[in-house]
């Protein structure tokens, strides 16, 4: 595996890459690569004949008190999954490199980016169509590969990648869970012991509210999805149903996002599950 840490070095491993005819498929990150890093890699290797990935903890994507210095790190726990994950390429850059002294421009996907999320964490997803946005323009991939997991910021990224005309075609792997249904993260890693064994409610609170959804519709799933929470001791910040492209109300005919977020103790985790309408409205018939 070929590291770089500077823009200069990373876009001439991926001309050379170029040069042979190669097509490349990116997948970034922010590091502390678990399980779930390791299958959008698969996914991405699958797609194309290079895989590069990006380890950046984004400073704009983190709002004031939020955890960005205690997030976790390990660049040589990294390098070594991402070599064994068959990376080709990784692209480690520092602050200083990404956003070098006078940068003024900002990403921003206006409403979309203002909701759910976005309302909690004011400022963020601007922070991450950012950071994308120049992530994109240095690697230049075929293809982009996110997880399931950041529904909102696939919404976000597909938006932008729309606007701004990015030749890219943006990928999207399935959640990664534990065997009690926690999807994996790696904010995972600040739960205690106790708050571990609360966390897979986020999970079955998505379960209850996909069997609501087919029997009583979008609202009384949001309802059940936030009862869940609350009767398992976490501490919700939204429990909703959503169209998947838009986040606003969903088509009665068509797919359906369930989204949470919910403190566990002192760690805030999110979680969503698409529906496919059908599939519930045959449940609901049943």
């Amino acid at each position: 595996m070929r590291i770089a840490r500077s823009v200069d070095e990373v876009r001439r491993a991926i001309e050379e890459t170029r040069a042979e005819g190669l097509t490349i498929a990116f997948v970034p990150t922010m590091g502390a690569l678990h399980d779930g890093h390791l299958s959008l890699v698969r996914v991405a290797r699958a797609r194309a004949d290079i895989v590069v990935l990006s380890i950046f903890v984004n400073p704009l994507q983190f709002g004031p008190g939020e955890d960005l210095q205690r997030y976790p790190r390990d660049e040589e726990g990294d390098t070594r999954l991402a070599t064994e994950a068959g990376v080709d390429i990784c692209f480690l850059p520092n602050v200083d490199e990404m956003y070098p002294e006078g940068r003024s421009t900002t990403v921003s996907v206006g409403d979309l980016g203002a909701i759910l999320e976005g309302a909690d964490r004011p400022g963020h997803f601007d922070g991450v169509a950012t950071v994308v946005a120049k992530l994109f323009n240095i690697v230049a991939p075929d293809a982009a590969v996110f997880g399931q997991k950041d529904a909102q910021q696939v919404a976000v990224i597909r938006q932008m990648v729309r606007d701004l005309s990015f030749d890219i075609e943006i990928v999207v792997a399935p959640t990664i869970r534990e065997s009690d249904g926690l999807a994996l993260s790696s904010r995972n890693a600040y739960l205690s012991q106790a708050d571990r064994q609360r966390s897979p409610a986020l999970h079955r609170a998505l379960l209850e509210g996909e069997g609501a959804l087919g029997r009583e519709g979008p609202e009384i799933a949001e309802k059940r999805m936030w009862e869940v929470l609350i009767n398992e001791d976490l501490e919700p910040s939204y429990a909703k149903a959503v169209d998947p492209v838009t986040l606003g109300p969903p088509d009665p005919e068509g797919p359906v996002l369930l989204l949470i977020a919910a403190r566990v103790g002192t760690t805030r985790l999110i979680d969503n599950l698409l529906v496919d309408r059908g599939t519930a409205n045959e449940r609901k018939g049943a």
